[in-house]
Protein backbone atom coordinates (compact mmCIF):
# COMPACT_ATOMS: atom_id res chain seq x y z
CA UNK A 1 0.00 0.00 0.00
CA UNK A 2 1.29 3.53 -1.00
CA UNK A 3 1.07 6.53 1.02
CA UNK A 4 2.29 9.92 -0.21
CA UNK A 5 2.09 13.13 2.23
CA UNK A 6 1.79 16.28 0.60
CA UNK A 7 3.79 19.72 1.42
CA UNK A 8 2.69 22.77 0.05
CA UNK A 9 2.03 26.37 0.87
CA UNK A 10 -2.03 26.47 1.90
CA UNK A 11 -3.11 30.14 0.81
CA UNK A 12 -4.41 32.50 3.12
CA UNK A 13 -8.52 32.60 2.60
CA UNK A 14 -8.07 31.84 -1.14
CA UNK A 15 -9.80 28.49 -1.03
CA UNK A 16 -10.33 28.43 -5.27
CA UNK A 17 -6.78 28.29 -5.57
CA UNK A 18 -5.84 25.51 -2.44
CA UNK A 19 -8.44 23.52 -3.84
CA UNK A 20 -7.39 23.17 -7.17
CA UNK A 21 -3.55 22.48 -6.46
CA UNK A 22 -5.48 20.07 -4.10
CA UNK A 23 -7.36 18.31 -6.77
CA UNK A 24 -4.91 18.10 -8.78
CA UNK A 25 -2.52 16.91 -6.47
CA UNK A 26 -5.42 13.55 -6.28
CA UNK A 27 -5.71 13.26 -9.58
CA UNK A 28 -1.68 13.45 -10.61
CA UNK A 29 -0.74 11.18 -7.46
CA UNK A 30 -0.54 6.95 -7.77
CA UNK A 31 -1.03 6.32 -3.93
CA UNK A 32 -3.79 4.67 -2.25
CA UNK A 33 -3.66 7.21 0.31
CA UNK A 34 -2.87 10.79 0.33
CA UNK A 35 -2.57 13.44 3.49
CA UNK A 36 -2.59 17.20 3.01
CA UNK A 37 -1.75 19.69 5.44
CA UNK A 38 -4.16 21.26 8.46
CA UNK A 39 -6.35 23.83 7.36
CA UNK A 40 -5.38 22.73 3.83
CA UNK A 41 -8.41 24.70 2.16
CA UNK A 42 -8.26 27.98 3.75
CA UNK A 43 -4.77 28.46 5.21
CA UNK A 44 -4.37 29.11 8.70
CA UNK A 45 -3.68 32.08 10.74
CA UNK A 46 -7.10 33.51 11.30
CA UNK A 47 -7.59 35.31 14.87
CA UNK A 48 -11.13 37.57 13.32
CA UNK A 49 -13.95 34.53 13.55
CA UNK A 50 -16.00 37.06 11.24
CA UNK A 51 -13.31 36.21 8.41
CA UNK A 52 -12.92 32.89 9.16
CA UNK A 53 -16.60 32.19 8.64
CA UNK A 54 -16.66 33.16 5.33
CA UNK A 55 -14.10 30.60 3.85
CA UNK A 56 -15.64 28.11 6.49
CA UNK A 57 -18.05 25.30 5.44
CA UNK A 58 -20.14 22.60 7.29
CA UNK A 59 -19.14 18.92 6.24
CA UNK A 60 -21.85 17.81 3.22
CA UNK A 61 -20.11 21.22 1.35
CA UNK A 62 -19.61 21.08 -2.72
CA UNK A 63 -15.68 21.01 -1.78
CA UNK A 64 -16.11 17.95 0.24
CA UNK A 65 -18.69 16.23 -2.25
CA UNK A 66 -16.15 17.26 -4.87
CA UNK A 67 -13.49 15.30 -3.13
CA UNK A 68 -15.92 12.76 -2.21
CA UNK A 69 -16.18 11.67 -5.82
CA UNK A 70 -12.52 12.17 -6.65
CA UNK A 71 -11.98 9.11 -3.65
CA UNK A 72 -14.59 7.16 -5.24
CA UNK A 73 -13.93 7.36 -8.72
CA UNK A 74 -10.23 7.27 -8.46
CA UNK A 75 -10.23 4.81 -5.36
CA UNK A 76 -8.15 6.97 -3.12
CA UNK A 77 -8.22 7.50 0.35
CA UNK A 78 -7.89 11.36 1.29
CA UNK A 79 -7.42 13.73 4.25
CA UNK A 80 -6.69 17.31 4.35
CA UNK A 81 -7.95 20.06 7.12
CA UNK A 82 -10.36 22.23 6.45
CA UNK A 83 -12.47 25.06 8.58
CA UNK A 84 -15.82 23.02 9.66
CA UNK A 85 -18.87 25.29 10.32
CA UNK A 86 -21.34 23.21 12.36
CA UNK A 87 -24.30 25.26 14.26
CA UNK A 88 -22.81 28.30 13.87
CA UNK A 89 -19.73 27.17 15.93
CA UNK A 90 -16.46 26.48 13.82
CA UNK A 91 -13.82 23.68 14.39
CA UNK A 92 -10.35 23.00 12.83
CA UNK A 93 -11.04 19.94 11.04
CA UNK A 94 -9.60 17.03 8.87
CA UNK A 95 -11.76 15.01 6.89
CA UNK A 96 -11.19 11.75 6.32
CA UNK A 97 -12.68 10.51 2.86
CA UNK A 98 -12.91 6.68 1.57
CA UNK A 99 -13.85 5.58 -1.95
CA UNK A 100 -16.74 3.88 0.65
CA UNK A 101 -18.85 7.21 1.36
CA UNK A 102 -20.43 5.38 4.23
CA UNK A 103 -17.32 5.16 6.03
CA UNK A 104 -15.93 9.03 5.32
CA UNK A 105 -16.02 11.08 8.52
CA UNK A 106 -14.61 14.26 10.12
CA UNK A 107 -12.07 14.29 12.79
CA UNK A 108 -12.14 17.79 14.94
CA UNK A 109 -8.79 18.69 16.56
CA UNK A 110 -8.86 18.09 20.11
CA UNK A 111 -6.07 20.42 21.30
CA UNK A 112 -6.22 23.69 20.24
CA UNK A 113 -2.75 26.14 19.92
CA UNK A 114 -2.20 29.57 20.42
CA UNK A 115 -4.44 31.42 19.26
CA UNK A 116 -6.27 29.44 17.51
CA UNK A 117 -9.21 29.02 20.49
CA UNK A 118 -10.21 32.57 19.99
CA UNK A 119 -11.58 31.43 16.75
CA UNK A 120 -12.23 27.76 16.64
CA UNK A 121 -13.81 25.15 19.00
CA UNK A 122 -12.10 22.55 21.49
CA UNK A 123 -13.22 19.50 18.89
CA UNK A 124 -15.74 16.69 20.81
CA UNK A 125 -15.16 13.81 18.42
CA UNK A 126 -12.42 12.29 20.04
CA UNK A 127 -10.28 10.07 18.52
CA UNK A 128 -11.42 6.98 16.42
CA UNK A 129 -10.09 4.19 14.10
CA UNK A 130 -11.27 3.38 10.62
CA UNK A 131 -10.66 0.20 9.13
CA UNK A 132 -10.87 0.26 4.85
CA UNK A 133 -9.31 -2.19 2.80
CA UNK A 134 -6.90 -3.88 5.45
CA UNK A 135 -5.65 -0.49 6.59
CA UNK A 136 -6.86 0.26 10.24
CA UNK A 137 -6.34 4.77 10.18
CA UNK A 138 -6.30 6.81 12.63
CA UNK A 139 -6.31 10.79 12.63
CA UNK A 140 -4.88 13.53 14.77
CA UNK A 141 -4.14 17.59 13.99
CA UNK A 142 -0.88 19.27 14.59
CA UNK A 143 -0.59 20.53 18.35
CA UNK A 144 -2.30 16.71 18.90
CA UNK A 145 0.92 15.34 18.46
CA UNK A 146 2.25 17.50 21.88
CA UNK A 147 -0.07 15.21 24.25
CA UNK A 148 1.01 11.34 23.90
CA UNK A 149 -2.38 9.92 24.84
CA UNK A 150 -3.70 11.39 21.38
CA UNK A 151 -1.56 8.69 19.16
CA UNK A 152 -1.80 5.85 21.98
CA UNK A 153 -5.52 6.18 22.25
CA UNK A 154 -5.66 6.05 18.60
CA UNK A 155 -2.60 2.87 18.59
CA UNK A 156 -5.04 0.91 21.52
CA UNK A 157 -7.94 1.11 19.08
CA UNK A 158 -5.95 -0.79 16.66
CA UNK A 159 -4.82 1.93 14.16
CA UNK A 160 -2.07 0.56 11.88
CA UNK A 161 -1.49 4.37 10.61
CA UNK A 162 -1.73 7.64 12.18
CA UNK A 163 -2.09 10.46 10.17
CA UNK A 164 -1.24 14.21 11.05
CA UNK A 165 -2.37 17.19 8.98
CA UNK A 166 -0.29 19.75 10.16
CA UNK A 167 0.67 23.94 9.95
CA UNK A 168 3.65 23.57 12.34
CA UNK A 169 5.81 26.25 13.45
CA UNK A 170 7.69 24.96 16.50
CA UNK A 171 11.45 23.36 16.21
CA UNK A 172 11.05 20.45 18.59
CA UNK A 173 8.25 18.45 16.87
CA UNK A 174 10.77 16.97 14.77
CA UNK A 175 12.23 14.99 18.11
CA UNK A 176 8.94 13.89 18.95
CA UNK A 177 7.14 12.09 15.91
CA UNK A 178 9.02 9.22 15.71
CA UNK A 179 9.02 8.28 19.56
CA UNK A 180 5.04 8.82 18.66
CA UNK A 181 5.88 6.02 15.73
CA UNK A 182 7.93 4.21 17.97
CA UNK A 183 6.43 3.74 21.28
CA UNK A 184 3.02 2.68 19.66
CA UNK A 185 4.84 0.65 16.87
CA UNK A 186 2.34 2.20 14.31
CA UNK A 187 3.20 4.26 11.04
CA UNK A 188 3.01 7.80 11.31
CA UNK A 189 2.21 10.55 8.47
CA UNK A 190 2.95 14.45 9.19
CA UNK A 191 1.91 16.58 5.98
CA UNK A 192 3.08 20.05 7.21
CA UNK A 193 2.98 23.30 5.54
CA UNK A 194 5.58 25.86 4.24
CA UNK A 195 5.48 29.68 3.72
CA UNK A 196 4.85 32.60 6.28
CA UNK A 197 1.53 34.23 7.41
CA UNK A 198 1.18 37.52 9.13
CA UNK A 199 -1.61 38.43 11.08
CA UNK A 200 -1.25 41.97 12.80
CA UNK A 201 2.29 42.24 12.72
CA UNK A 202 2.73 38.86 14.19
CA UNK A 203 4.26 36.52 11.90
CA UNK A 204 4.04 32.70 11.54
CA UNK A 205 6.62 30.62 9.77
CA UNK A 206 5.84 27.01 9.10
CA UNK A 207 8.85 24.90 8.63
CA UNK A 208 8.09 22.14 6.29
CA UNK A 209 9.89 18.78 6.80
CA UNK A 210 6.68 16.69 6.35
CA UNK A 211 7.39 12.91 6.93
CA UNK A 212 6.38 9.43 6.79
CA UNK A 213 8.14 7.30 9.56
CA UNK A 214 7.69 3.38 10.16
CA UNK A 215 6.20 1.85 13.02
CA UNK A 216 10.04 1.46 14.69
CA UNK A 217 10.45 5.34 14.44
CA UNK A 218 12.84 5.43 11.86
CA UNK A 219 12.18 7.77 8.55
CA UNK A 220 10.79 5.63 5.81
CA UNK A 221 10.53 9.53 4.08
CA UNK A 222 11.47 13.24 4.66
CA UNK A 223 10.79 16.19 3.08
CA UNK A 224 12.75 19.92 2.81
CA UNK A 225 11.84 22.72 4.87
CA UNK A 226 11.06 25.05 2.53
CA UNK A 227 10.03 23.24 -0.57
CA UNK A 228 6.61 22.25 -1.60
CA UNK A 229 6.83 18.41 -2.62
CA UNK A 230 5.30 14.99 -2.40
CA UNK A 231 6.75 11.92 -0.59
CA UNK A 232 5.63 8.91 -0.33
CA UNK A 233 6.56 4.86 1.38
CA UNK A 234 5.33 1.55 0.71
CA UNK A 235 3.49 0.66 4.15
CA UNK A 236 2.68 -2.91 5.38
CA UNK A 237 -0.34 -2.55 7.68
CA UNK A 238 -0.83 -5.83 9.10
CA UNK A 239 2.89 -5.97 10.67
CA UNK A 240 2.09 -3.27 13.35
CA UNK A 241 -0.41 -5.41 14.62
CA UNK A 242 2.06 -7.55 16.81
CA UNK A 243 3.22 -5.27 19.77
CA UNK A 244 5.78 -7.84 20.70
CA UNK A 245 9.44 -7.09 20.25
CA UNK A 246 11.08 -10.24 21.54
CA UNK A 247 9.49 -13.41 22.85
CA UNK A 248 8.79 -12.35 26.47
CA UNK A 249 7.69 -8.37 25.91
CA UNK A 250 4.42 -6.74 24.53
CA UNK A 251 4.29 -3.32 24.51
CA UNK A 252 0.84 -3.60 25.43
CA UNK A 253 0.38 -6.24 27.23
CA UNK A 254 3.05 -5.02 29.48
CA UNK A 255 0.86 -1.69 30.07
CA UNK A 256 0.24 -1.27 33.58
CA UNK A 257 -2.30 1.25 33.70
CA UNK A 258 -3.90 1.29 37.31
CA UNK A 259 -0.38 3.05 37.83
CA UNK A 260 -0.56 6.16 35.84
CA UNK A 261 -2.26 8.93 36.21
Amino acid sequence: MHLSVIQFETLYNDKAKNLKKISDYINDINSEILVFPELATSGYYYTDRKVLKTIAEESDSSTIKHLQKLSTSLNKIIVFGFPELFENRIYNSAAIIFPNPELSTTYRKTHLFYKERFVFEEGDTGFTVIEYNGLRLGTMICYDWRFPEAARSLALDGADLIVCPSNLVTGVWQNVMSSRALENKVYMAVANKIGIESNNGDILEFNGESAIYSYDGSYLAKASNNCEEVITAEIYPKKTRDKSFNEINDIFKDRRPQFYK
